[in-house]
């Protein structure tokens, strides 16, 4: 997973519908359906695109499920409720037993934009990509400059049972540490690597499908 295009969808299981499914706090955020584009020894690419029909945490108006305490939401999680993927197309990188995951995301006229490194623990379980967050981002720019995101609210969870230790919480900092230093070099998957990604022409917008019935981990 160098940064091949292929571009044409016939990879094996190229195509493929699966869902990512977001938890905070061991709750579900929220449930896409996204593509697979390659998947490798190293890991897999699929492809978020934006306005897809989704779930998404049914909250009241103005909340958002991280600043909700655990303790303080339904022991059986939210409702989820049906929505649209609102932010910009995504090609995302997931990398085999990797505490992360790298995204590029694209802009109008499927466009380059910048990356977006999300801190996480990831579970496969068929169709279901689950990924628990681990606050802590790194925005990247495309001029490889990045900074943290979200450090405040990470030191806010740390030491919460729902969330991670203060030693989990160092692994955590230290993985997007690793990642930053990739960022510096210019080296994959910040190399140039998918930066003109276009998804097989033939590819529909994935249908919503059936509302989750795991919304707490």
């Amino acid at each position: 997973m160098t940064g091949t295009v292929r571009g044409d969808g016939t990879g094996a299981g190229a195509g493929r519908i699966l869902r990512w499914n977001l938890f905070i706090g061991g709750h579900l955020s929220s449930s896409v359906p996204v593509r697979l584009v390659e998947r490798t020894d190293e890991g897999q690419l699929v492809w978020l695109e934006t306005g897809t029909p989704m779930w998404r945490t049914g909250l009241p108006r103005g909340a958002h499920l991280r600043d909700i305490p655990p303790e303080a939401r339904p022991a059986h999680g939210y409702p989820a409720k049906a929505g649209r993927w609102p932010r910009g197309s995504a090609l995302i990188h997931q990398p085999s037993g990797a505490g992360h995951a790298v995204f590029w995301f694209f802009g109008r006229r499927q466009t380059f934009d910048r990356w977006y490194v999300n801190l996480e623990r990831r579970t496969h379980r068929g169709e279901d990509i689950d990924v628990a967050d681990h606050e802590l981002d790194i925005t990247v720019a495309a001029d490889r400059s990045w900074q943290w995101k979200d450090e405040r609210s990470f030191a806010e969870k740390t030491g919460h049972p729902a969330y991670w230790s203060t030693e989990e919480a160092a692994a955590i900092r230290a993985e997007g540490e690793r990642v930053a230093r990739l960022a510096e070099v210019s080296a994959f998957p910040f190399d140039g690597s998918w930066c003109d990604f276009k998804p097989p022409s033939h590819w529909t917008t994935p249908a919503r499908g059936p509302a989750p019935v795991r919304t707490v981990l």
